[in-house]
């Protein structure tokens, strides 16, 4: 976009500033930031923030937000005095699954690049002298970590965007949203509307509130956290380091950035956290009950706030703190000699998933959001929105954070409600990566599921649908697994959320045949005189031949990241079926056909999500077509239709439209029908298979076969941060077609040109199993991390995918690093079965 483009930023905390901050520093010069408070202390949630920074976490995206968190805030500095104190992070483990979970967060460290380490019990007391290593284990330190100081930064960050010409409205409360012809025009306050054309709202957990105003659902949640502070804590057993008391740090802003000395500190098997301020103890517990807060019930901030007079400060319960109190003391015995001096329940923001919610509004141009942001990730997440404006795209990808990313039954008061309070009680638990929800579940069912309900199925829920993994009922077939098919023990942790039933289920698919609930699977109908041209410009494929043709084919940025891979069935002239990976998808396809329909009007292109209308059957296996001719009399042979084309037939006198697609690598199709018939289709070909062995198979075994054949996920093996020839998804871009979205980008580029690869690997052993996310070493270095992996059934040993530098060759052998052991792995050729295609096209 034009750097001369109005900005109007909503909020003036630790998000607002440092997005004006990086516009600015990128050259755009007419921002204005509208606060309703006071600009020396906005009373939002940055004012209270005690500002620990533990960059490391399970998402990439939020591990990279924090880093550069950390590299800005030591770059803001007055007086030689920084933003950030690195006093360095240390997470405490008191029980066995603890240290294993530190095991695993190194594990993460290693594969997003931040240094740790794990340490002995008597290593942590000599980090943090005073520790009762009585009660702990062991210890992950990471030397970068510290305390940002939030209300400093602000001062600062405010004082030099003023200087490059930065407007600042302080006391003034947004009361409304212009907007004309779908896009944003204005920001309404008491005293005027400012012009706008890009509207950013940072107004944290008062961002409900501004959502409303352009019709807008932002799904978050203010909750209620405690924080005390301790009376001086006295100097025995070396608990402080220093005896240096910290002046207020609400006061004009000043704080003495050296007054902490020992490394933050996270007791997370009693959801407790502690950092110095001076002679006293800050302690923050998550431990308490949920205190949810009514966005619309907070009085706006005043002339006259002050620490302990804001919006988001709410009285402390001290009945909630008496259990923080008490186990406190038991971990840093000095504490039995002071008291509580002061507490407060500081109000945060918490959403279904845990993410900040980042974007532009999907039906309103020009509306963006940055809301449910913590200090940890404030830097990160403003330069990804200055990147988003100023260059097109964020060079973190920005998927586990896009305001667009929830289905529609996730955006409803008691789901955000519920799920959020539910993340607060969680914070600091040990969680799986397969953990489902208990609560709430069944939201959205596919119109097989009384059927799969009998069948045993074990569901667990993505996306607000419930997905079976895999069936009870084919524990049977386990006794008539062949040697060469059995699966091996597994340890606790990749058993948990698994079944050998999936191996039972993948030998059926690749021998007889399977029924797979392809439902959840979102589809987009696109349609009108212009549905073709939408579809030629925004994809890499060659999406007009006829109609029955269908193509697997790429989004991507206008930088050559991929942002989602899709397939396109052309049923009619006029009418394309559209396969997405979900509501940012949607999202993006809607805008851009509104676009094309305002600016080229006698070429319109409409867009409808039919995936709540429909449902889907991928009927796979070498037996597929058998079942086929029991009950449909159209011709499902290689003549009648041949691989990745569609066409409309009838079975068991139900319409249906077939796609010649499969992603478990076995023959077969996808099956589509309407909702009201998916019961009838599915009991059809579940009779008509029975003389042939069929089965109804899950997504664990679903997932194994699909890593087989090579198949990528989108989200795990590619995201925006990779083009299509560094995740091997070149053959889906035609370089000779006209323009599309991209190309541009990829001028040059080739297998050949790129730094790094997504690589197949097996491992040597035989049986390890990993699970994704964990680092991968080349020659001793970490290198890259695990983007996808499964037990490979069929080629007897487990799978993983991995970026790894170019320079690495397939027969090179690498290490997986899990629970902190090293597995040894060879990178291998793909695909791993059925590398000529026969089994597929049969």
């Amino acid at each position: 976009m034009a750097t001369s483009q109005r900005v109007v930023i909503i909020g003036a905390g630790i998000v607002g500033t440092n997005i004006a901050d990086e516009l600015v520093s990128r050259g755009w010069t007419d921002v204005t930031v509208v606060e309703q408070g006071p600009l020396r202390m906005p009373g939002g949630s940055t004012s209270h923030a005690p500002g620990l920074v533990f960059q490391t976490n399970a998402s990439k995206t939020m591990t990279l937000f924090a880093r550069y968190t950390v590299e800005k805030f030591l770059s803001i500095e007055k007086e030689g005095e920084s933003c950030f104190n690195q006093v360095g992070g240390l997470e405490i483990a008191t029980t066995p699954e603890r240290v294993e979970e530190l095991k695993r967060k190194l594990g993460y460290a290693h594969s997003y690049g931040i240094d740790a380490k794990i340490i002995t019990k008597e290593e942590c007391q000599k980090l943090y002298p005073g520790l009762n290593t009585d009660l702990v284990l062991a210890g992950l330190h990471i030397p970068t970590d510290g305390l940002a100081l939030a209300a400093r930064a602000v001062e600062l960050l405010i004082e030099r965007t003023r200087a490059a010409g930065v407007k600042y409205i302080e006391l003034t409360p947004v009361t409304g949203i212009d907007k004309a012809d779908g896009r944003v025009t204005g920001v309404i306050t008491p005293d005027a509307t400012i012009p706008a054309d890009i509207v950013i709202s940072c107004a944290g957990f008062w961002g409900v509130e501004i959502g409303k105003m352009v019709g807008l659902p932002v799904p978050l949640l203010p909750m209620a956290h405690q924080y005390a502070k301790t009376t001086p804590v006295p100097h025995t057993n070396g608990v402080l380091t220093n005896g240096h008391a910290e002046t207020n740090g609400h006061t004009n802003g000043v704080v003495k950035p050296n007054s902490a000395r020992l490394p933050i500190l996270r007791y997370q098997d009693q959801d407790l956290y502690y950092r110095e301020h001076g002679e006293q103890y800050g302690i923050g517990y998550y431990g308490h009950r949920p205190i949810p807060v009514d966005a619309a019930s907070l009085a706006q901030a005043t002339e006259d706030v002050s620490e302990h007079k804001m919006p988001s400060r709410l009285d402390f319960t001290t009945e909630d703190f008496d259990p923080a109190w008490k186990l406190s003391q038991e971990l840093l015995p000095a504490l039995k000699g002071c008291e509580i001096a002061d507490g407060f329940n500081g109000i945060f923001s918490f959403t279904p998933d845990g993410g900040p919610l980042v974007g532009q509004a999907p039906h309103l141009d020009g509306f963006y959001v940055a809301e449910a942001v913590w200090v940890t990730h404030s830097a990160g997440v403003a330069r990804a929105v200055a990147e988003v404006l100023t260059d097109g795209r964020s060079r973190i990808d920005l998927a586990e954070c896009e305001i667009a990313r929830f289905e529609q039954v996730q955006l409803t008061s008691a789901y955000v409600s519920e799920t959020s309070q539910q993340n607060f009680v969680e914070i600091y638990d040990i969680l799986h990566p397969h953990q489902p929800r208990e609560s709430p579940r069944n939201m959205r069912v596919s119109p097989f599921f009384a059927r799969q309900e009998q069948l045993g199925a074990f569901f667990l829920e993505v996306g607000g649908w419930e997905r079976p993994f895999w069936y009870e009922s084919n524990a049977k077939l386990l006794d008539e697994l062949p040697e060469e098919w059995k699966p091996v023990e597994r340890d606790a942790w990749s058993a948990r959320y698994y079944s050998p039933i999936a191996a039972a289920e993948a030998w059926k698919t690749r021998n007889a045949v399977a029924m797979y609930d392809m439902t959840p699977l979102r589809r987009l109908e696109i349609s009108g005189k212009g549905a073709v041209d939408l579809l030629k410009r925004m994809t890499t494929g060659n999406v007009s031949r006829k109609p029955g043709a269908v193509t697997y084919t790429l989004l991507l940025n206008e930088h050559g990241g991929v942002r989602s891979d899709i397939t396109v069935a052309r049923l009619e002239d006029e009418l394309f079926q559209v396969g997405v990976n979900g509501p940012v998808d949607t999202a993006y396809f809607t805008r851009e056909a509104r676009l094309q329909s305002q600016s080229t009007p006698d070429r319109p292109a409409h867009v409808r999500d039919i995936t709540g209308a429909t449902c889907c059957v991928g009927l796979w296996g070498p037996l597929a077509r058998e079942v086929m001719q029991e009950v449909s009399p159209d011709d499902f042979s290689n003549k009648g239709l041949t691989y990745f084309r569609t066409k409309r037939a009838t079975i068991a006198g139900i319409p249906v439209t077939v796609m010649r697609l499969s992603y478990v690598g076995e023959r077969g199709w996808e099956i589509y029908a309407s909702a009201d018939n998916g019961l009838r289709l599915w009991d059809a070909l579940w009779k008509a298979g029975q003389p042939h062995g069929i089965i109804a198979a899950g997504r664990s075994a679903f997932n194994s076969l699909r890593l087989e054949k090579g198949f990528r996920s989108w989200g795990t093996d590619m995201t925006t941060e990779h083009d299509p020839f560094e995740s091997g998804l070149d053959f889906a871009v035609k370089a000779d077609k006209a323009e599309f979205v991209g190309k541009a980008a990829l001028e040059g580029r080739s297998k050949d040109t790129v730094s790094r690869r997504l690589r197949c690997l097996t491992v040597d052993d035989g049986r390890s199993v990993v699970l994704g996310k964990e680092p991968v070493f080349v020659a001793g270095k970490a290198e890259g991390y695990v983007t996808s992996a499964a037990f490979g059934y069929t080629v007897r040993k487990p799978v993983a995918y991995a970026y790894l530098p170019s320079s690495v060759q397939e027969g090179d052998a690498v290490e997986i690093e899990y629970f902190g052991r090293r597995i040894a792995a060879t990178v291998t050729p793909e695909p791993l079965y059925d590398p000529s295609m026969s089994r597929l096209r049969g």
